[in-house]
Protein backbone atom coordinates (compact mmCIF):
# COMPACT_ATOMS: atom_id res chain seq x y z
CA UNK A 1 0.00 0.00 0.00
CA UNK A 2 1.30 3.21 -0.93
CA UNK A 3 1.93 5.92 1.57
CA UNK A 4 -0.77 8.53 2.11
CA UNK A 5 -0.06 11.91 2.58
CA UNK A 6 -2.63 13.75 3.93
CA UNK A 7 -2.56 17.90 5.05
CA UNK A 8 -5.26 19.77 6.84
CA UNK A 9 -6.61 22.60 4.81
CA UNK A 10 -6.63 24.91 7.36
CA UNK A 11 -2.92 25.00 6.85
CA UNK A 12 -0.92 27.79 4.41
CA UNK A 13 1.17 24.78 3.31
CA UNK A 14 0.95 23.17 -0.13
CA UNK A 15 -0.64 20.82 -0.79
CA UNK A 16 1.76 17.76 -3.06
CA UNK A 17 2.57 14.44 -3.46
CA UNK A 18 5.58 14.58 -1.43
CA UNK A 19 6.74 13.52 2.11
CA UNK A 20 6.82 16.52 3.99
CA UNK A 21 10.40 16.33 4.09
CA UNK A 22 10.85 16.36 0.44
CA UNK A 23 10.33 12.55 -0.88
CA UNK A 24 8.20 11.82 -3.19
CA UNK A 25 5.26 9.64 -2.26
CA UNK A 26 4.71 6.11 -3.63
CA UNK A 27 3.24 5.92 -6.86
CA UNK A 28 -0.51 6.69 -7.48
CA UNK A 29 -0.86 8.23 -3.88
CA UNK A 30 -1.94 12.24 -4.05
CA UNK A 31 -1.87 14.61 -1.79
CA UNK A 32 -5.79 15.56 -0.36
CA UNK A 33 -7.00 18.61 1.03
CA UNK A 34 -9.29 18.80 3.54
CA UNK A 35 -7.82 15.42 4.83
CA UNK A 36 -11.38 13.93 5.52
CA UNK A 37 -11.95 9.92 6.92
CA UNK A 38 -13.70 9.55 3.18
CA UNK A 39 -11.29 11.71 1.42
CA UNK A 40 -8.67 8.86 2.71
CA UNK A 41 -10.79 5.84 2.18
CA UNK A 42 -11.04 6.77 -1.27
CA UNK A 43 -7.70 7.43 -1.66
CA UNK A 44 -6.63 4.15 -0.22
CA UNK A 45 -9.06 2.16 -2.53
CA UNK A 46 -7.93 4.16 -5.61
CA UNK A 47 -4.21 4.26 -5.15
CA UNK A 48 -1.89 1.77 -7.13
CA UNK A 49 -0.57 -1.00 -5.16
CA UNK A 50 3.17 -0.16 -5.40
CA UNK A 51 5.83 -0.20 -2.21
CA UNK A 52 5.30 2.14 0.21
CA UNK A 53 7.92 5.03 -0.20
CA UNK A 54 8.97 6.14 3.30
CA UNK A 55 10.99 9.71 4.12
CA UNK A 56 13.46 7.70 6.50
CA UNK A 57 14.25 4.01 5.28
CA UNK A 58 13.34 1.88 8.50
CA UNK A 59 15.89 -0.46 9.86
CA UNK A 60 13.44 -3.65 8.78
CA UNK A 61 10.33 -3.10 6.75
CA UNK A 62 7.13 -1.38 7.50
CA UNK A 63 5.21 -3.42 10.39
CA UNK A 64 1.27 -4.02 9.52
CA UNK A 65 -1.56 -2.00 10.74
CA UNK A 66 -1.71 -2.39 14.57
CA UNK A 67 -3.54 -5.32 15.84
CA UNK A 68 -5.86 -4.77 18.18
CA UNK A 69 -6.42 -1.21 18.15
CA UNK A 70 -10.01 0.73 16.74
CA UNK A 71 -9.33 2.36 12.80
CA UNK A 72 -8.10 6.14 14.35
CA UNK A 73 -10.94 8.45 13.75
CA UNK A 74 -8.54 11.29 11.23
CA UNK A 75 -11.43 14.28 11.26
CA UNK A 76 -11.67 14.06 15.19
CA UNK A 77 -7.47 14.43 14.78
CA UNK A 78 -7.56 17.45 12.63
CA UNK A 79 -10.34 18.82 14.78
CA UNK A 80 -8.18 18.60 18.08
CA UNK A 81 -5.37 20.60 16.33
CA UNK A 82 -8.25 23.11 15.31
CA UNK A 83 -9.34 23.44 18.78
CA UNK A 84 -5.61 23.94 19.77
CA UNK A 85 -5.17 26.79 17.86
CA UNK A 86 -8.18 28.36 18.90
CA UNK A 87 -7.14 28.03 22.38
CA UNK A 88 -4.20 29.44 22.12
CA UNK A 89 -1.38 27.81 19.97
CA UNK A 90 0.20 29.44 17.38
CA UNK A 91 0.24 26.17 15.39
CA UNK A 92 -0.62 22.10 15.75
CA UNK A 93 0.64 19.57 13.86
CA UNK A 94 0.53 15.45 13.83
CA UNK A 95 1.93 12.66 12.21
CA UNK A 96 -0.13 9.64 12.39
CA UNK A 97 1.70 6.25 11.15
CA UNK A 98 -0.06 2.63 11.06
CA UNK A 99 1.94 0.22 9.03
CA UNK A 100 2.56 1.51 5.88
CA UNK A 101 0.10 4.47 6.09
CA UNK A 102 1.15 7.90 7.25
CA UNK A 103 -1.27 10.75 7.95
CA UNK A 104 -0.46 13.95 8.75
CA UNK A 105 -1.99 17.80 9.41
CA UNK A 106 -0.80 21.00 10.34
CA UNK A 107 -2.73 23.86 11.25
CA UNK A 108 -1.66 27.44 12.26
CA UNK A 109 1.62 28.88 11.76
CA UNK A 110 5.44 28.14 12.45
CA UNK A 111 6.49 31.28 13.36
CA UNK A 112 4.26 34.03 13.79
CA UNK A 113 6.36 36.95 13.02
CA UNK A 114 7.06 36.17 9.38
CA UNK A 115 3.25 34.30 8.86
CA UNK A 116 4.71 31.09 7.80
CA UNK A 117 2.34 28.33 8.27
CA UNK A 118 3.69 24.99 10.35
CA UNK A 119 5.00 22.69 8.07
CA UNK A 120 4.88 18.84 8.74
CA UNK A 121 8.49 18.34 8.48
CA UNK A 122 9.02 21.40 11.08
CA UNK A 123 11.75 20.56 13.63
CA UNK A 124 11.01 21.44 17.28
CA UNK A 125 12.35 20.57 20.38
CA UNK A 126 11.18 17.38 22.29
CA UNK A 127 11.10 18.27 26.02
CA UNK A 128 11.09 15.10 28.14
CA UNK A 129 10.54 12.71 25.09
CA UNK A 130 14.34 12.84 25.74
CA UNK A 131 14.46 10.80 28.70
CA UNK A 132 13.41 7.69 26.62
CA UNK A 133 16.22 8.15 24.32
CA UNK A 134 18.50 8.39 27.36
CA UNK A 135 16.73 5.44 28.84
CA UNK A 136 17.46 3.16 25.65
CA UNK A 137 21.12 4.25 25.73
CA UNK A 138 21.26 3.22 29.37
CA UNK A 139 19.67 0.02 28.66
CA UNK A 140 21.61 -0.94 26.07
CA UNK A 141 25.04 -0.28 28.71
CA UNK A 142 22.99 -2.62 30.35
CA UNK A 143 22.82 -5.07 27.57
CA UNK A 144 26.72 -4.88 27.21
CA UNK A 145 27.29 -5.68 30.66
CA UNK A 146 28.89 -2.10 31.93
CA UNK A 147 25.82 -1.55 33.88
CA UNK A 148 23.20 -3.25 36.28
CA UNK A 149 20.42 -1.80 36.41
CA UNK A 150 20.22 -2.82 40.31
CA UNK A 151 23.50 -1.06 40.76
CA UNK A 152 24.17 1.81 43.35
CA UNK A 153 24.54 4.99 41.63
CA UNK A 154 26.86 5.77 43.48
CA UNK A 155 29.17 2.81 42.58
CA UNK A 156 29.71 4.54 40.06
CA UNK A 157 29.70 8.29 40.36
CA UNK A 158 30.95 8.31 43.95
CA UNK A 159 29.81 10.15 46.49
CA UNK A 160 27.52 11.86 44.36
CA UNK A 161 24.28 11.23 45.73
CA UNK A 162 23.70 11.30 49.73
CA UNK A 163 22.06 7.58 49.76
CA UNK A 164 23.86 4.51 48.40
CA UNK A 165 20.61 2.72 47.94
CA UNK A 166 19.64 4.88 45.28
CA UNK A 167 20.00 2.71 41.93
CA UNK A 168 20.16 3.19 38.57
CA UNK A 169 16.50 1.55 38.34
CA UNK A 170 15.03 3.93 40.67
CA UNK A 171 16.54 7.11 38.98
CA UNK A 172 14.85 5.65 35.18
CA UNK A 173 11.54 4.71 37.31
CA UNK A 174 11.59 8.50 38.97
CA UNK A 175 11.69 6.41 42.18
CA UNK A 176 14.65 8.30 43.88
CA UNK A 177 12.81 10.57 45.68
CA UNK A 178 15.55 13.11 44.45
CA UNK A 179 13.79 16.45 44.55
CA UNK A 180 13.28 18.27 40.94
CA UNK A 181 14.90 21.44 40.81
CA UNK A 182 13.36 22.84 38.40
CA UNK A 183 10.33 23.29 40.58
CA UNK A 184 12.73 26.24 41.98
CA UNK A 185 14.10 27.50 38.46
CA UNK A 186 11.19 28.04 37.12
CA UNK A 187 8.57 29.08 40.33
CA UNK A 188 8.08 32.42 38.06
CA UNK A 189 7.42 30.81 34.41
CA UNK A 190 8.67 33.50 32.70
CA UNK A 191 11.41 35.59 34.52
CA UNK A 192 12.55 32.25 35.43
CA UNK A 193 12.91 31.23 31.93
CA UNK A 194 15.01 34.30 30.82
CA UNK A 195 17.16 34.19 33.85
CA UNK A 196 18.21 30.72 32.12
CA UNK A 197 17.50 31.22 28.71
CA UNK A 198 21.46 31.75 27.78
CA UNK A 199 22.74 30.15 30.55
CA UNK A 200 25.49 27.14 30.63
CA UNK A 201 24.74 24.82 33.24
CA UNK A 202 27.24 21.30 34.17
CA UNK A 203 25.72 18.13 35.18
CA UNK A 204 26.90 18.54 38.99
CA UNK A 205 25.30 22.42 39.16
CA UNK A 206 21.92 20.52 38.38
CA UNK A 207 22.08 18.12 40.51
CA UNK A 208 23.74 20.29 43.71
CA UNK A 209 20.55 22.25 43.31
CA UNK A 210 18.42 19.40 43.78
CA UNK A 211 20.34 18.32 46.91
CA UNK A 212 19.93 21.65 48.85
CA UNK A 213 16.30 20.18 49.31
CA UNK A 214 15.16 16.89 51.28
CA UNK A 215 14.22 13.87 49.41
CA UNK A 216 10.97 13.56 48.67
CA UNK A 217 10.69 9.89 49.03
CA UNK A 218 13.52 6.89 50.22
CA UNK A 219 14.74 5.21 47.28
CA UNK A 220 12.54 2.51 45.64
CA UNK A 221 9.36 4.40 47.08
CA UNK A 222 6.46 5.58 45.14
CA UNK A 223 7.20 7.83 41.51
CA UNK A 224 7.74 11.31 41.78
CA UNK A 225 8.76 12.50 38.68
CA UNK A 226 11.93 14.58 38.81
CA UNK A 227 13.80 15.73 36.32
CA UNK A 228 17.21 14.92 38.67
CA UNK A 229 17.08 11.63 38.10
CA UNK A 230 17.67 12.29 34.68
CA UNK A 231 20.48 14.81 34.67
CA UNK A 232 21.92 12.15 36.78
CA UNK A 233 21.69 9.26 33.79
CA UNK A 234 23.48 11.30 31.49
CA UNK A 235 26.15 11.76 34.04
CA UNK A 236 26.45 7.90 33.68
CA UNK A 237 26.07 7.36 30.22
CA UNK A 238 29.07 9.77 29.80
CA UNK A 239 30.82 8.08 32.72
CA UNK A 240 30.50 4.75 31.14
CA UNK A 241 31.52 5.47 27.33
CA UNK A 242 33.63 8.42 28.26
CA UNK A 243 31.88 10.44 25.58
CA UNK A 244 29.14 13.41 25.56
CA UNK A 245 25.50 12.13 25.91
CA UNK A 246 25.32 13.37 22.20
CA UNK A 247 27.79 11.69 20.91
CA UNK A 248 25.85 8.13 22.04
CA UNK A 249 22.71 9.18 21.17
CA UNK A 250 24.13 9.60 17.64
CA UNK A 251 26.03 6.46 17.74
CA UNK A 252 23.62 4.32 19.01
CA UNK A 253 19.98 5.75 17.76
CA UNK A 254 20.13 8.54 15.62
CA UNK A 255 22.36 6.70 13.23
CA UNK A 256 20.80 3.21 13.21
CA UNK A 257 17.49 4.85 12.45
CA UNK A 258 18.84 7.22 10.27
CA UNK A 259 16.91 10.17 12.00
CA UNK A 260 17.57 12.86 10.13
CA UNK A 261 15.58 15.41 11.90
CA UNK A 262 17.19 14.64 15.55
CA UNK A 263 20.01 16.85 16.88
CA UNK A 264 21.51 17.21 20.64
CA UNK A 265 22.75 20.80 19.99
CA UNK A 266 23.52 21.98 23.70
CA UNK A 267 24.67 24.30 24.47
CA UNK A 268 24.15 25.81 20.89
CA UNK A 269 21.06 28.10 21.13
CA UNK A 270 19.34 27.40 17.55
CA UNK A 271 17.59 24.88 16.01
CA UNK A 272 19.01 23.69 12.79
CA UNK A 273 16.94 23.55 9.88
CA UNK A 274 13.47 24.50 9.11
CA UNK A 275 11.67 24.13 12.23
CA UNK A 276 9.04 25.34 14.21
CA UNK A 277 9.19 28.67 16.56
CA UNK A 278 8.22 28.17 20.16
CA UNK A 279 5.95 30.66 22.39
CA UNK A 280 5.85 30.41 26.05
CA UNK A 281 2.61 31.58 27.63
CA UNK A 282 2.95 33.78 30.60
CA UNK A 283 1.17 33.19 33.47
CA UNK A 284 -0.38 36.94 33.42
CA UNK A 285 -3.71 36.66 31.60
CA UNK A 286 -3.93 38.12 28.05
CA UNK A 287 -0.36 39.15 28.53
CA UNK A 288 1.79 38.54 25.00
CA UNK A 289 3.82 35.07 23.84
CA UNK A 290 7.47 34.98 24.58
CA UNK A 291 9.56 33.51 21.74
CA UNK A 292 11.80 31.12 23.40
CA UNK A 293 13.09 29.31 20.80
CA UNK A 294 16.92 30.71 21.06
CA UNK A 295 17.60 29.00 24.19
CA UNK A 296 20.39 26.71 25.36
CA UNK A 297 18.39 23.97 27.62
CA UNK A 298 21.07 23.32 29.37
CA UNK A 299 18.62 23.45 32.15
CA UNK A 300 17.51 19.41 30.83
CA UNK A 301 20.11 18.63 28.97
CA UNK A 302 20.08 14.46 28.98
CA UNK A 303 16.49 15.26 30.84
CA UNK A 304 14.82 17.07 27.76
CA UNK A 305 17.39 19.08 25.36
CA UNK A 306 16.84 17.14 22.08
CA UNK A 307 15.59 18.49 18.94
CA UNK A 308 13.14 16.42 16.29
CA UNK A 309 10.25 15.73 13.87
CA UNK A 310 7.03 14.02 13.69
CA UNK A 311 8.41 11.74 11.53
CA UNK A 312 11.39 10.64 13.66
CA UNK A 313 10.14 10.60 16.81
CA UNK A 314 7.23 7.81 15.33
CA UNK A 315 10.60 6.05 14.03
CA UNK A 316 12.50 5.53 17.40
CA UNK A 317 9.10 4.61 19.22
CA UNK A 318 8.37 1.80 16.83
CA UNK A 319 11.77 0.99 17.20
CA UNK A 320 11.80 0.88 21.00
CA UNK A 321 8.56 -1.09 21.27
CA UNK A 322 9.23 -3.49 18.51
CA UNK A 323 12.94 -4.68 20.37
CA UNK A 324 15.18 -3.08 17.22
CA UNK A 325 17.13 -0.83 20.12
CA UNK A 326 17.35 -2.93 23.25
CA UNK A 327 17.72 -6.48 24.10
CA UNK A 328 14.12 -8.31 24.40
CA UNK A 329 15.04 -8.35 28.16
CA UNK A 330 15.82 -4.74 28.01
CA UNK A 331 12.41 -3.63 26.61
CA UNK A 332 10.90 -5.84 29.50
CA UNK A 333 12.63 -3.88 32.12
CA UNK A 334 11.41 -0.94 30.44
CA UNK A 335 7.72 -1.81 30.71
CA UNK A 336 8.25 -2.88 34.37
CA UNK A 337 5.08 -0.42 35.68
CA UNK A 338 4.91 1.47 38.40
CA UNK A 339 1.93 3.43 39.04
CA UNK A 340 2.08 7.34 37.81
CA UNK A 341 -1.47 8.96 38.45
CA UNK A 342 -4.94 7.68 37.59
CA UNK A 343 -4.87 6.30 33.91
CA UNK A 344 -1.11 5.90 34.26
CA UNK A 345 1.86 4.05 34.97
CA UNK A 346 5.78 4.53 34.20
CA UNK A 347 8.57 2.41 33.51
CA UNK A 348 12.18 2.85 32.92
CA UNK A 349 12.16 6.22 30.62
CA UNK A 350 8.76 5.05 29.39
CA UNK A 351 5.17 6.13 30.15
CA UNK A 352 1.98 4.04 29.70
CA UNK A 353 -1.26 5.91 29.28
CA UNK A 354 -4.45 4.18 29.17
CA UNK A 355 -6.74 5.89 26.85
CA UNK A 356 -10.93 5.91 27.22
CA UNK A 357 -11.28 3.14 25.28
CA UNK A 358 -9.13 0.36 27.17
CA UNK A 359 -6.13 0.57 24.59
CA UNK A 360 -2.75 1.57 26.45
CA UNK A 361 -0.40 3.55 24.48
CA UNK A 362 3.48 3.80 25.48
CA UNK A 363 5.56 6.67 24.61
CA UNK A 364 6.52 10.25 26.51
CA UNK A 365 4.95 13.81 26.41
CA UNK A 366 7.79 16.33 26.97
CA UNK A 367 7.00 19.80 27.99
CA UNK A 368 9.71 23.17 27.30
CA UNK A 369 9.01 26.66 26.53
CA UNK A 370 7.26 27.45 23.61
CA UNK A 371 6.79 23.24 23.05
CA UNK A 372 4.18 20.61 23.97
CA UNK A 373 5.15 17.37 22.63
CA UNK A 374 3.39 13.96 22.60
CA UNK A 375 4.72 10.51 21.39
CA UNK A 376 3.31 7.73 21.48
CA UNK A 377 2.73 4.15 19.70
CA UNK A 378 0.70 1.01 20.37
CA UNK A 379 2.41 -2.02 22.36
CA UNK A 380 3.41 -3.85 19.12
CA UNK A 381 4.80 -0.26 17.92
CA UNK A 382 2.44 -0.57 14.82
CA UNK A 383 0.86 2.09 15.44
CA UNK A 384 2.51 5.52 16.19
CA UNK A 385 1.37 9.23 17.25
CA UNK A 386 3.38 12.31 17.37
CA UNK A 387 2.09 15.86 18.12
CA UNK A 388 3.34 19.30 18.72
CA UNK A 389 1.75 22.30 20.07
CA UNK A 390 4.18 25.09 19.62
CA UNK A 391 3.59 26.94 22.87
CA UNK A 392 3.72 26.15 26.60
CA UNK A 393 2.36 26.94 30.00
CA UNK A 394 -1.18 26.39 28.87
CA UNK A 395 -3.56 24.32 30.49
CA UNK A 396 -6.22 24.27 28.38
CA UNK A 397 -3.99 23.55 25.30
CA UNK A 398 -2.00 20.78 27.05
CA UNK A 399 -5.65 18.87 27.75
CA UNK A 400 -6.84 19.17 24.44
CA UNK A 401 -3.88 18.03 22.90
CA UNK A 402 -3.52 15.13 24.85
CA UNK A 403 -7.47 14.29 22.88
CA UNK A 404 -4.61 13.19 19.70
CA UNK A 405 -4.38 10.10 21.90
CA UNK A 406 -7.92 9.05 21.70
CA UNK A 407 -8.34 9.86 17.78
CA UNK A 408 -5.30 8.13 16.80
CA UNK A 409 -5.70 5.34 19.09
CA UNK A 410 -9.11 4.76 19.57
CA UNK A 411 -11.32 5.67 17.19
CA UNK A 412 -14.15 7.67 15.87
CA UNK A 413 -16.37 9.84 19.17
CA UNK A 414 -13.22 8.54 21.53
CA UNK A 415 -12.24 11.55 23.66
CA UNK A 416 -15.19 13.74 23.62
CA UNK A 417 -16.57 14.19 27.28
CA UNK A 418 -17.24 17.26 28.58
CA UNK A 419 -13.91 17.71 30.27
CA UNK A 420 -12.21 16.65 26.90
CA UNK A 421 -14.50 19.55 24.67
CA UNK A 422 -13.59 22.07 27.51
CA UNK A 423 -10.01 21.66 27.00
CA UNK A 424 -10.14 20.73 30.86
CA UNK A 425 -7.30 18.38 32.53
CA UNK A 426 -7.65 16.14 34.89
CA UNK A 427 -5.36 15.95 37.50
CA UNK A 428 -3.69 13.21 35.78
CA UNK A 429 -3.29 14.96 32.68
CA UNK A 430 -1.53 17.94 34.17
CA UNK A 431 2.25 18.40 32.30
CA UNK A 432 4.56 17.09 34.96
CA UNK A 433 7.37 16.36 32.12
CA UNK A 434 8.82 19.85 32.70
CA UNK A 435 8.92 22.00 35.99
CA UNK A 436 5.09 22.69 37.18
CA UNK A 437 5.24 26.24 36.08
CA UNK A 438 4.66 24.89 32.24
CA UNK A 439 0.97 24.34 32.83
CA UNK A 440 -1.22 26.81 34.76
CA UNK A 441 -5.28 26.82 34.86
Amino acid sequence: MPRMHVTDAASATPASATDPRGRRAGRGARALRGGTALGVALLSLLAAPAPAVSAQPRPTAPPAAAAGVPQPDLAGLRDVLRTATEQGAPGAMARLDDGGTAHWYTVGVADRSAGRALGAGDRFRIGSVTKTFSAVVLLQLVDEGKLSLDAPVNRHLPGLLPDDRITVRHLLSHRSGLYDYTNDLFAQTVSGFEAVRTKVFTYRQLVDLSLRHARTTDPGGAYSYSNTNFVVAGMLIEKLTGHPVGTEYQRRIIEPLKLRDTFYVHPDTAIPGTHARGYLTPDAPATALVDATRQTVSWAQSAGALVSSTHDLNTFLSAVLRGQLTSAEGLEQMRRWVPAGTGQAYGLGLRRRDLSCGVSVYGHTGAVQGYYTYAFASADGRRSLSALANTSNSARVHATMLRTLDSAFCGTGAGTGTKARKGVAAPHERAEDTAPATVRE
